[in-house]
Protein backbone atom coordinates (compact mmCIF):
# COMPACT_ATOMS: atom_id res chain seq x y z
CA UNK A 1 0.00 0.00 0.00
CA UNK A 2 1.68 3.54 -1.06
CA UNK A 3 1.40 6.29 1.69
CA UNK A 4 -0.53 9.09 0.61
CA UNK A 5 -0.02 12.99 0.29
CA UNK A 6 -1.89 15.08 2.56
CA UNK A 7 -2.49 18.58 2.40
CA UNK A 8 -1.62 20.04 5.72
CA UNK A 9 -3.32 22.59 6.88
CA UNK A 10 -1.42 26.22 7.44
CA UNK A 11 -0.95 28.19 11.02
CA UNK A 12 -4.55 29.87 11.65
CA UNK A 13 -5.00 33.07 10.13
CA UNK A 14 -7.49 34.84 12.82
CA UNK A 15 -5.15 36.67 15.52
CA UNK A 16 -7.38 35.70 18.51
CA UNK A 17 -7.18 31.89 17.83
CA UNK A 18 -3.78 32.20 17.34
CA UNK A 19 -3.13 33.86 20.61
CA UNK A 20 -5.47 30.89 22.11
CA UNK A 21 -3.36 28.08 20.66
CA UNK A 22 -0.05 29.70 21.12
CA UNK A 23 0.47 27.54 23.64
CA UNK A 24 0.18 24.19 21.99
CA UNK A 25 1.75 26.23 18.86
CA UNK A 26 5.38 23.91 19.35
CA UNK A 27 4.22 20.46 19.69
CA UNK A 28 1.31 21.80 16.76
CA UNK A 29 4.26 22.21 14.11
CA UNK A 30 6.11 19.76 15.12
CA UNK A 31 3.28 17.77 14.23
CA UNK A 32 2.75 19.41 11.38
CA UNK A 33 6.34 18.86 9.87
CA UNK A 34 6.08 15.16 10.88
CA UNK A 35 3.49 15.10 8.55
CA UNK A 36 4.72 17.20 5.35
CA UNK A 37 7.89 14.96 5.90
CA UNK A 38 6.46 11.83 5.98
CA UNK A 39 7.96 11.27 9.45
CA UNK A 40 5.14 9.09 11.10
CA UNK A 41 4.98 5.31 11.95
CA UNK A 42 2.73 3.01 14.44
CA UNK A 43 4.62 0.94 17.52
CA UNK A 44 3.10 -2.00 18.08
CA UNK A 45 2.42 -3.34 21.62
CA UNK A 46 0.90 -6.86 22.45
CA UNK A 47 -2.45 -7.12 23.69
CA UNK A 48 -2.25 -10.51 25.62
CA UNK A 49 -4.20 -13.54 27.05
CA UNK A 50 -4.80 -13.26 30.63
CA UNK A 51 -4.09 -16.86 30.94
CA UNK A 52 -1.91 -17.59 28.56
CA UNK A 53 0.15 -14.59 28.91
CA UNK A 54 2.95 -15.94 26.53
CA UNK A 55 0.65 -15.46 23.61
CA UNK A 56 -0.57 -12.36 22.52
CA UNK A 57 -4.88 -12.14 21.32
CA UNK A 58 -3.98 -9.07 19.12
CA UNK A 59 -1.92 -5.77 18.65
CA UNK A 60 -2.80 -1.88 19.38
CA UNK A 61 -1.12 0.12 16.59
CA UNK A 62 0.09 3.14 17.94
CA UNK A 63 0.91 6.16 16.20
CA UNK A 64 4.00 7.83 16.25
CA UNK A 65 5.53 11.23 15.16
CA UNK A 66 9.05 11.66 14.96
CA UNK A 67 10.68 15.00 15.04
CA UNK A 68 13.60 16.79 13.61
CA UNK A 69 16.02 15.03 16.13
CA UNK A 70 14.41 12.35 15.08
CA UNK A 71 13.31 11.10 18.72
CA UNK A 72 10.05 9.16 18.70
CA UNK A 73 7.03 11.24 20.21
CA UNK A 74 4.23 9.43 21.52
CA UNK A 75 0.60 10.25 21.10
CA UNK A 76 0.19 11.61 24.55
CA UNK A 77 2.38 14.00 23.96
CA UNK A 78 0.83 15.73 20.55
CA UNK A 79 -2.63 14.08 20.11
CA UNK A 80 -4.44 16.07 22.75
CA UNK A 81 -3.01 19.70 20.86
CA UNK A 82 -4.30 18.53 17.43
CA UNK A 83 -7.37 15.86 17.77
CA UNK A 84 -9.83 18.60 17.24
CA UNK A 85 -8.01 19.72 14.27
CA UNK A 86 -7.41 18.78 10.80
CA UNK A 87 -3.95 17.33 11.57
CA UNK A 88 -6.17 15.39 13.52
CA UNK A 89 -8.29 13.63 10.99
CA UNK A 90 -4.84 13.36 8.93
CA UNK A 91 -3.40 11.62 11.87
CA UNK A 92 -6.21 9.13 11.60
CA UNK A 93 -6.02 8.35 8.18
CA UNK A 94 -2.15 7.52 8.51
CA UNK A 95 -2.72 5.24 11.32
CA UNK A 96 -5.26 3.40 9.11
CA UNK A 97 -3.08 3.80 5.98
CA UNK A 98 -0.09 2.33 8.29
CA UNK A 99 -2.12 -0.26 9.67
CA UNK A 100 -4.09 -1.70 6.54
CA UNK A 101 -0.29 -2.05 5.10
CA UNK A 102 0.86 -4.28 8.26
CA UNK A 103 -2.48 -6.05 7.91
CA UNK A 104 -1.93 -6.72 4.44
CA UNK A 105 1.79 -7.89 4.32
CA UNK A 106 1.25 -10.52 7.55
CA UNK A 107 -1.48 -12.87 7.12
CA UNK A 108 -2.10 -13.91 10.62
CA UNK A 109 -1.88 -10.44 12.65
CA UNK A 110 -5.13 -9.03 14.02
CA UNK A 111 -4.46 -5.21 14.53
CA UNK A 112 -5.89 -2.43 16.38
CA UNK A 113 -5.67 0.98 15.28
CA UNK A 114 -7.18 3.99 17.22
CA UNK A 115 -9.58 6.64 15.77
CA UNK A 116 -11.75 9.51 16.53
CA UNK A 117 -15.37 9.49 15.96
CA UNK A 118 -14.67 13.21 14.18
CA UNK A 119 -13.09 11.28 11.52
CA UNK A 120 -16.44 9.40 10.96
CA UNK A 121 -17.72 10.95 7.29
CA UNK A 122 -13.97 12.23 6.73
CA UNK A 123 -13.62 11.42 3.05
CA UNK A 124 -9.99 10.40 2.97
CA UNK A 125 -10.21 8.13 5.94
CA UNK A 126 -13.44 6.47 4.01
CA UNK A 127 -11.20 6.01 0.70
CA UNK A 128 -8.61 4.56 2.71
CA UNK A 129 -10.50 1.82 4.59
CA UNK A 130 -12.45 1.02 1.31
CA UNK A 131 -9.01 0.55 -0.58
CA UNK A 132 -8.01 -1.67 1.99
CA UNK A 133 -11.09 -4.05 2.23
CA UNK A 134 -10.31 -4.59 -1.84
CA UNK A 135 -6.95 -5.03 -1.79
CA UNK A 136 -6.96 -7.93 0.71
CA UNK A 137 -10.59 -9.19 1.76
CA UNK A 138 -9.34 -10.93 5.21
CA UNK A 139 -8.49 -7.47 6.54
CA UNK A 140 -11.75 -6.32 7.24
CA UNK A 141 -12.04 -9.39 9.84
CA UNK A 142 -8.42 -9.24 11.35
CA UNK A 143 -8.84 -5.24 11.87
CA UNK A 144 -10.02 -3.55 14.96
CA UNK A 145 -11.31 0.10 15.69
CA UNK A 146 -10.32 1.42 18.52
CA UNK A 147 -12.32 4.57 20.04
CA UNK A 148 -12.19 6.27 23.25
CA UNK A 149 -15.49 6.50 25.40
CA UNK A 150 -14.53 10.42 25.43
CA UNK A 151 -14.89 10.42 21.42
CA UNK A 152 -17.94 7.81 21.13
CA UNK A 153 -20.30 10.12 23.19
CA UNK A 154 -19.68 13.34 20.95
CA UNK A 155 -21.85 11.91 18.69
CA UNK A 156 -23.48 8.10 19.83
CA UNK A 157 -26.04 8.08 17.07
CA UNK A 158 -23.54 8.44 13.70
CA UNK A 159 -20.82 6.24 15.76
CA UNK A 160 -23.55 4.05 16.04
CA UNK A 161 -24.09 3.73 12.91
CA UNK A 162 -21.06 3.47 11.18
CA UNK A 163 -20.00 1.23 13.72
CA UNK A 164 -23.25 -1.14 12.21
CA UNK A 165 -22.01 -0.84 8.87
CA UNK A 166 -18.58 -1.89 9.70
CA UNK A 167 -19.66 -4.90 11.73
CA UNK A 168 -21.45 -5.99 8.48
CA UNK A 169 -18.31 -5.89 6.47
CA UNK A 170 -16.94 -7.78 9.46
CA UNK A 171 -14.82 -5.23 11.38
CA UNK A 172 -14.14 -5.59 15.48
CA UNK A 173 -14.62 -2.31 18.34
CA UNK A 174 -12.92 -2.05 21.20
CA UNK A 175 -14.29 0.88 23.43
CA UNK A 176 -10.93 2.80 25.00
CA UNK A 177 -10.73 4.05 28.74
CA UNK A 178 -13.98 2.37 29.70
CA UNK A 179 -15.06 3.34 32.85
CA UNK A 180 -13.86 6.74 32.65
CA UNK A 181 -17.45 8.08 33.28
CA UNK A 182 -18.37 9.21 29.70
CA UNK A 183 -20.57 6.45 28.14
CA UNK A 184 -24.34 6.16 29.28
CA UNK A 185 -25.51 2.82 29.98
CA UNK A 186 -28.05 3.41 27.39
CA UNK A 187 -25.62 3.97 24.41
CA UNK A 188 -23.45 1.47 25.90
CA UNK A 189 -25.76 -1.09 24.83
CA UNK A 190 -26.64 0.28 21.17
CA UNK A 191 -22.93 0.81 20.45
CA UNK A 192 -22.54 -3.39 20.79
CA UNK A 193 -18.71 -3.04 21.37
CA UNK A 194 -16.87 -6.55 20.74
CA UNK A 195 -13.98 -5.44 23.59
CA UNK A 196 -13.89 -3.06 26.18
CA UNK A 197 -10.41 -1.86 27.71
CA UNK A 198 -10.66 -1.11 31.52
CA UNK A 199 -8.96 2.08 31.60
CA UNK A 200 -5.91 2.07 33.44
CA UNK A 201 -7.37 4.49 36.57
CA UNK A 202 -8.16 1.21 37.90
CA UNK A 203 -5.47 -1.06 37.11
CA UNK A 204 -3.09 0.67 38.90
CA UNK A 205 -2.27 -1.10 42.53
CA UNK A 206 -5.31 -3.23 42.08
CA UNK A 207 -3.88 -6.17 43.97
CA UNK A 208 -3.28 -3.30 47.15
CA UNK A 209 -6.62 -0.79 46.52
CA UNK A 210 -10.14 -1.75 47.55
CA UNK A 211 -11.83 0.73 45.39
CA UNK A 212 -10.10 -0.39 42.50
CA UNK A 213 -10.88 -4.08 42.77
CA UNK A 214 -14.57 -3.29 43.49
CA UNK A 215 -14.66 -0.83 40.18
CA UNK A 216 -13.00 -3.23 38.19
CA UNK A 217 -14.59 -6.46 38.69
CA UNK A 218 -18.05 -4.51 38.22
CA UNK A 219 -16.56 -3.20 34.88
CA UNK A 220 -15.51 -6.66 34.02
CA UNK A 221 -19.38 -8.14 34.96
CA UNK A 222 -20.95 -5.34 32.57
CA UNK A 223 -18.87 -6.51 30.01
CA UNK A 224 -19.40 -10.43 30.39
CA UNK A 225 -23.49 -9.62 30.46
CA UNK A 226 -22.98 -7.86 26.92
CA UNK A 227 -20.72 -10.60 25.39
CA UNK A 228 -17.76 -8.00 25.31
CA UNK A 229 -13.91 -9.60 25.50
CA UNK A 230 -12.29 -7.07 28.63
CA UNK A 231 -8.65 -5.56 28.71
CA UNK A 232 -7.22 -4.19 31.34
CA UNK A 233 -4.69 -1.23 30.52
CA UNK A 234 -1.54 0.08 31.61
CA UNK A 235 -0.17 -3.11 33.61
CA UNK A 236 2.93 -2.51 35.22
CA UNK A 237 3.38 -5.10 37.39
CA UNK A 238 3.51 -8.53 38.19
CA UNK A 239 1.17 -7.83 41.03
CA UNK A 240 -1.79 -6.20 39.37
CA UNK A 241 -1.34 -9.06 36.58
CA UNK A 242 -1.76 -12.06 39.14
CA UNK A 243 -5.13 -10.05 40.60
CA UNK A 244 -6.58 -9.33 37.19
CA UNK A 245 -5.68 -13.07 36.15
CA UNK A 246 -7.77 -13.92 39.49
CA UNK A 247 -10.71 -11.85 38.70
CA UNK A 248 -11.49 -12.74 35.23
CA UNK A 249 -10.19 -10.36 32.48
CA UNK A 250 -9.38 -11.78 29.25
CA UNK A 251 -6.21 -9.72 28.27
CA UNK A 252 -3.57 -7.12 29.96
CA UNK A 253 -1.71 -4.51 27.92
CA UNK A 254 1.03 -3.05 29.65
CA UNK A 255 4.86 -2.21 29.75
CA UNK A 256 5.23 -5.26 32.10
CA UNK A 257 4.34 -7.39 29.62
CA UNK A 258 5.72 -5.72 26.55
CA UNK A 259 6.22 -2.11 25.45
CA UNK A 260 5.41 -1.15 21.73
CA UNK A 261 7.62 -1.91 18.95
CA UNK A 262 8.13 0.38 15.72
CA UNK A 263 10.16 -3.51 14.48
CA UNK A 264 7.36 -6.05 15.84
CA UNK A 265 8.67 -9.61 15.36
CA UNK A 266 5.71 -11.32 14.34
CA UNK A 267 5.87 -15.17 15.19
CA UNK A 268 3.60 -18.11 15.52
CA UNK A 269 4.94 -18.83 19.01
CA UNK A 270 3.90 -15.41 20.17
CA UNK A 271 0.60 -14.90 18.03
CA UNK A 272 -3.06 -16.62 17.80
CA UNK A 273 -5.77 -15.25 17.02
CA UNK A 274 -8.78 -14.02 20.28
CA UNK A 275 -11.18 -16.25 18.23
Amino acid sequence: MVLQTYKIPKRPENPFEYVVNKREEPVVETVRRALQNKNVLLAYQPILHAKHPEKAAYYEGLIRVIDETQEVIPAKDFMPAVETSELGRILDCQALELGLAALASEPSLRLAINMSARSIGYPRWNEIINQGFAQDPTIAERLILEITESSAMLMPDIVCVFMADLHRRGVSFALDDFGAGYTAFRFFKEFQFDIVKIDGQFVKNIHQDADNQVLTTALIAIAQQFNMFTVAEHVETAEEMEFLQKIGVDCLQGYHLGKPQIVPEWTSSLYSATG
